[in-house]
C-alpha cells in the first residue's frame, strides 16, 4: 500500500531538483578515471577554495566531536565584511538554506511567492513546498522584467525572489534599476535578493545592497560561499535583514544547521581577499576567451555576468551526452524551459580549451 497520499497535494506535485552530474558517478557509468573527467555543470569555482579556508578546516578535524562552534566568530567575520551587527546576520547550509527558511517562515497555503521565468530552481521548489503559489513573471531578454515582476504582486504575494545575476542565464540588472524597483515594491513585501554570483561582478557593475537594508526593511539578501569562495562541498551560505525579520527567521531555523568545519574555513575565506581578486581575474579570461570562441563558431549565447555562460545548440540533449563521452560535463538547461541551451562553467584556461576542442567534435560528428 502506497503511503504517498499522507503528503500534502503540492508535496506529491514537486519536481525533484537535479543537480549537475558528479564526476564520480559519470567515471563509473563511463568506465573512465576521475581524473580524466573534468566538470564544468555547477559553476563551481576551478581554482578550488582559498588556501587559507583549507588550513583553517583541516586544523579544526580533531574538534569534529563536539557540536558546531564557530557562528560568534564567523558572524564577527561577516559583520566586519558587510557592516552590520550579528543580529541582522542568518547564517544557512549554504545559501539555499536561507531561500527555503524564508519560504517556510513567510509563505503559506493562499499566499503566493513572484520570481522570474529562467530563474533559479529553488524558487518554485521552496514556495510550492509550503503549500504557496508561484506567480512566475516572463522573462525579458532570458532576465527579470522589473516592470512585469511589479505588475505581476497581488494581494496575495508576500515574497519576491530575484538572483542578480541570475542564474542559469547569467543576466544582470544594473544597481540603479534594483533599487528603483525595490522602492516600488510595497512594504509589506518581502523582496530576496540572491547575491550568490555577486562577487563576479566587475567594478563598474558592482554595486552595495547592505547599503539598502536600512531603507528597505521589507528587503533580505542572501550569500553564498560556494561560487567565487569555492565551498561547495561544505555548504556555507549567509542571509542579511533587518533585526525583526532575521528574529523571525530564527524561530525556524534548525540549530547546528551550520557544520563547524564550513563556518571555520568560511571565516577564513572571508578575508582572503587575494583569492577573490584571483578568482574574478580567472573568471573574467575565460569568459571573454570562450565568448570570442563561440561568436567564432556563430554560436549563440547569453552574455554572462557570472561564471559560466548559457549558450544555444540545436539537439542540446544529444551534445550534452556526447560531451559526457568525452569526459566533459556541462548542465543541460531544459528543466529551465530552455531546451536548446546548455550551460558551461568557466574553467581554468585548459579546462575551456578541452570544453572546447570536446564540443567541436560533438558539433562535427552531430553535424549540428
Amino acid at each position: 500500500m502506497s503511503l504517498a497520499h499522507l503528503a500534502p497535494d503540492y508535496v506529491r506535485a514537486i519536481a525533484p531538483y537535479q543537480p549537475g552530474r558528479p564526476i564520480a558517478d559519470v567515471a563509473r557509468e563511463l568506465g573512465m578515471s576521475e581524473a580524466d573527467i573534468i566538470k564544468l555543470a555547477s559553476n563551481e569555482n576551478p581554482l578550488g577554495a582559498s588556501p587559507k579556508a583549507i588550513a583553517a578546516a583541516a586544523a579544526a578535524l580533531n574538534s569534529t566531536a563536539l557540536y558546531p562552534e564557530g557562528a560568534h566568530e564567523l558572524k564577527a567575520a561577516i559583520s566586519a565584511k558587510h557592516g552590520l551587527p550579528a543580529e541582522q546576520i542568518v547564517l544557512g547550509n549554504g545559501s539555499n538554506d536561507i531561500l527555503e527558511l524564508v519560504a517556510r517562515t513567510f509563505l503559506h497555503p493562499g499566499a503566493s511567492a513572484v520570481f522570474s521565468q529562467y530563474s533559479f530552481a529553488v524558487y518554485p521548489l521552496a514556495t510550492q513546498a509550503v503549500g504557496a503559489r508561484g506567480i512566475v513573471v516572463p522573462a525579458k531578454d532570458y532576465g527579470n522584467d522589473l516592470d512585469a515582476m511589479l505588475k505581476a504582486i497581488d494581494a496575495s504575494t508576500k515574497v519576491v525572489f530575484i538572483a542578480n545575476p541570475n542564474n542559469p542565464t547569467g543576466t544582470f540588472v544594473p544597481g540603479p534599476q534594483l533599487h528603483d524597483f525595490i522602492a516600488r515594491v510595497p512594504k509589506n513585501v518581502l523582496v530576496v535578493l540572491d547575491e550568490a554570483y555577486s562577487e563576479y561582478l566587475s567594478d563598474a557593475d558592482a554595486y552595495n545592497t547592505t547599503f539598502w537594508l536600512t531603507e528597505f526593511p521589507n528587503l533580505i539578501i542572501s550569500h553564498t560561499l560556494s561560487k567565487a569562495y569555492g565551498l561547495a562541498g561544505l555548504r556555507i551560505g549567509f542571509g542579511l535583514g533587518s533585526a525583526e525579520l532575521m528574529g523571525l527567521i530564527n524561530r525556524l531555523r534548525q540549530p547546528f544547521n551550520v557544520n563547524h568545519l564550513a563556518m571555520v574555513a568560511a571565516t577564513a575565506a572571508l578575508a582572503d581577499d587575494d583569492f577573490i581578486i584571483e578568482s574574478r581575474r580567472v573568471n573574467n579570461e575565460g569568459m571573454r576567451w570562450l565568448e570570442a570562441a563561440f561568436n567564432t563558431r556563430d554560436i549563440g549565447f547569453i552574455p554572462s555576468h557570472a561564471n559560466f555562460i548559457t549558450f544555444k545548440m540545436p539537439r542540446a540533449a544529444e551534445v550534452f551526452q556526447h560531451l559526457l563521452k568525452q569526459g566533459v560535463i556541462v548542465r543541460p538547461v531544459a528543466g529551465y524551459g530552455m531546451p536548446e541551451y546548455l550551460r558551461v562553467t568557466i574553467g581554468t584556461a585548459a579546462q575551456n580549451e578541452r570544453f572546447l576542442t570536446a564540443l567541436d567534435k560533438a558539433r562535427a560528428d552531430l553535424k549540428v
